[in-house]
């Protein structure tokens, strides 16, 4: 196999020829790539995640939550030259490796490649594997990572979690319908709804009116995110445990991937509900979006016990729910873990698994004690007697 490798540096680092006509290129900026990708993610035909948008890997990226690693942008091309798959990644040090995952981190809940059709995605495993090895071999990476991987999306199979570990935690969601009020019937019993009418009409008796907000620019965005950002400081602080949002580099990013952009659609969209006559902002959701889904990556509710008992959280999903429906998106999910609010709302279990692809020697003792921590991981989360103890131990830590 013939390998060109050119200084990494450049954007176009690495191109290699794999099985079956495959080629592989890796490039080493945003820029080099992004008419292909943003002409990719606008086919309807693409199979993708809205966390491997190009404006939400731009938005990550250019925060420097992850600086000190290089960023590597991995497309396999057909023996016709077309694009099959992209591949967003950062190569950081492990030790003496260099290992590659895929960009977002736990700020992600999926990391799926970008496939540029179902007949893409449903390539045989042991090809993309072989691509992964050659285009490895020529970037200098040692091993792929590959966390929560979906095992299918939207009905197309992923080939990169054929043969992985079942992960700690899966996913949930929900398929939504183009009637959103027969949605909301589905999706939420007659006892929830009789229940939430309830909770809100005293809510108003409590506070006034109070109205579902989607942030259409980057001020009404960043007004929801303050709000947000006050309530998980009150929530961790109560528990004692770090703010992960307090780092400058999530609120950088947070701020460019909720600003629309020239179409007026931002990477992350934010919905909060508010009191009408005060402003307060009394829950936020937040969830990264495509034309066809929302994914829910946080949520946050006013700790102030007087309004506990309305759960402002409560009502607002269930206004995000309609309202999604409403745009025409066919699915929305609340992104990986296990949650009370998770299992009334969604029908849907979203499978993930853990794949570690090796590709120099030196790399298998790492994939080796991956699959040891995703085996252990496992067992403790799907016990609630080990979680238990795990909770209790994190607790006496603390």
């Amino acid at each position: 196999m013939a390998v060109l490798a050119e200084d990494l540096g450049r954007a176009a680092q690495a191109v290699s020829r794999g099985r079956d006509g495959l080629t592989a290129e890796v490039f080493s900026e945003l820029a080099a790539v992004e008419g292909l990708w943003r002409g990719l993610e606008a086919d309807p035909a693409a199979v993708m995640t809205p966390y491997q948008r190009f404006d939400w890997v731009s938005a990550y990226r250019g925060a420097g939550i992850d600086a000190g690693e290089a960023i590597r942008i991995l497309v396999l091309r057909d023996a016709h030259g077309r694009a099959r798959v992209l591949l967003p990644l950062t190569i950081g040090r492990r030790g003496p490796l260099r290992v590659a995952r895929v960009v977002g981190d736990r700020h992600a809940n999926f990391h799926m490649p970008l496939f540029a059709s179902r007949e893409a995605a449903a390539m045989p495993a042991e090809d993309l594997t072989a691509a992964l090895v050659e285009a490895g071999r020529a970037a200098g990476i040692d091993a792929f990572t590959f966390r929560n991987q979906p095992r299918f999306w939207d009905g197309a199979p992923n080939p990169l979690a054929a043969g992985g570990l079942p992960a700690p935690s899966d996913a949930y969601g929900m398929l939504l319908g183009p009637d959103a009020e027969a949605t909301l019937r589905r999706v939420f019993s007659g006892d929830t709804r009789k229940k939430l009418r309830a909770k809100e009409r005293k809510l108003v008796e409590f506070l006034g009116p109070v109205e579902h907000r989607v942030a259409g620019t980057a001020e009404a965005a960043a007004e929801i995110q303050a709000a947000f950002y006050a309530q998980k400081a009150a929530r961790f602080a109560g528990l004692g445990i770090a703010d992960p949002y307090a780092d400058g580099a999530v609120r950088r990013f947070i701020a460019a991937a909720t600003a629309p952009d020239a179409t007026g659609r931002p990477a992350i969209e934010v919905h909060a509900l508010v009191a009408s006559e005060s402003g307060r902002i009394l829950a936020t959701f937040g969830g990264a979006v495509d034309g066809a889904r929302f994914c829910g990556m946080w949520t946050s509710f006013d700790t102030d016990p007087d309004l506990g008992r309305f759960s402002p959280g409560e009502i607002l999903l269930h206004r995000l729910v309609g309202h999604q429906a409403a745009q025409g998106r066919r699915a929305l999910d609340l992104g990986v873990g296990e949650a009370g609010y998770k299992a009334k709302t969604c029908d849907e279990t979203i499978e993930l698994v853990e794949q570690t692809v090796t590709v120099s020697p030196a790399s298998h003792a790492l994939a080796l004690a991956s699959r040891v921590a995703v085996r252990l991981k496992h067992r403790i989360k799907r016990s609630p007697r080990l979680w238990a103890a795990a909770q209790n131990l994190r607790r006496l830590r603390r």
